[in-house]
């Protein structure tokens, strides 16, 4: 059985990459002091958001999807599984990260936004590749962490944090805003698959055996982890993924509408709608009439 190594507490993972604890529920650690380790699957409950060297040993199964040279942006949350088994091959770590427990941000404002970060449940795959300007201000952001946690601890102590770690992640929104038009061209190709995709379902049988498509089994069979999918398709054409699903179904199902010999019962079934009510509601609401009125109105 493969073997996960577990860090429930910033002080467990202070410790494994030798640093010191300067505070229960956050850290800011240079990994280049950290000894030499194996690739294993890692549990992690908090957050890290990780500077990673383009030549560090656990982000190289993603070099052939770098953009820039100086540098990248890994984000995990509490509760994944991140990394893999690579065998006792030794690396040495490189790079920065800041690590914080969720019950750091409890009552402030980055932990009443903390879910729009969306990035931090994107695959490996989809991280944030960044230019050495970029770097700098995430460093320096990281630095004015480390300024916290070094100094004598007040009653601002926790709200500079916080509001330091909010201000690095809403840069890095805007850097991920960037990514997305700068691989505009393998972000257009992504959006023909899903296109593809959709029309592929629908022509198939499937729509009845599995019912409607939902965004996460789209973002599944096009290797994209539903939030970053979801973003992408967001930026690219102005609606949710779940949007475009359903403009793609009312497509499918007026071109079903024009087939008299169908019952409006029989294309709801053949969409994947369990109910045909749910199916006329719901092509109500975005056609503006009812699928038996718009079978008049084209008749």
């Amino acid at each position: 059985m493969e073997e996960i190594s577990r860090f429930e507490t910033i002080s467990q993972y202070n410790a494994f990459n030798n640093h010191e604890t300067l505070h229960p529920l956050v850290s800011v650690i240079d990994f280049s002091k950290a000894s030499p380790r194996r690739l294993r699957r890692t549990y992690f409950g908090f957050y890290l958001v990780l500077l990673k060297d383009v030549e560090c040993g656990d982000m190289r199964y993603g070099k052939n999807t770098y953009d820039y040279q100086e540098g990248t942006l890994v984000f995990i949350g509490p509760g994944q599984v991140f990394g893999s088994d690579a065998g006792d091959e030794l690396y040495q770590p490189k790079g920065y990260g800041v690590v914080f427990h969720p019950d750091l941000i409890r009552g402030t404002s980055l932990g009443r936004h903390i879910d729009e970060y969306t990035f931090f449940s994107y695959h490996v795959n989809e991280a944030l590749h960044i230019s050495e300007r970029e770097r700098q201000l995430v460093l320096d952001s990281f630095s004015k962490v480390k300024y916290e946690l070094e100094h004598a601890v007040d009653k601002h102590s926790k709200t500079l944090m916080a509001t330091n770690i909010e201000l690095l992640l809403n840069y890095c929104s805007r850097f991920y805003d960037r990514q997305f038009i700068t691989r505009d061209n393998v972000h257009k190709g992504i959006l023909e698959r899903f296109e593809k995709l959709l029309g592929d379902f629908f022509s198939s049988g499937k729509p009845a055996e599995l019912g409607l498509p939902s965004v996460a089994y789209c973002a599944d069979e096009l290797n994209l982890s539903p939030n970053y999918f979801g973003d992408l398709i967001k930026k690219e054409t102005g609606k949710s993924a779940h949007e475009f699903i359903q403009l793609k179904l009312i497509d499918v199902a007026k071109e079903k509408i024009f087939d008299p010999s169908k019952s409006v019962s029989e294309i709801a079934y053949e969409l994947g709608f369990k109910y045909p009510q749910h199916f006329t509601r719901v092509f109500k609401q975005q056609v503006g009439v009812t699928p038996q009125e718009y079978r008049a109105s084209v008749n």
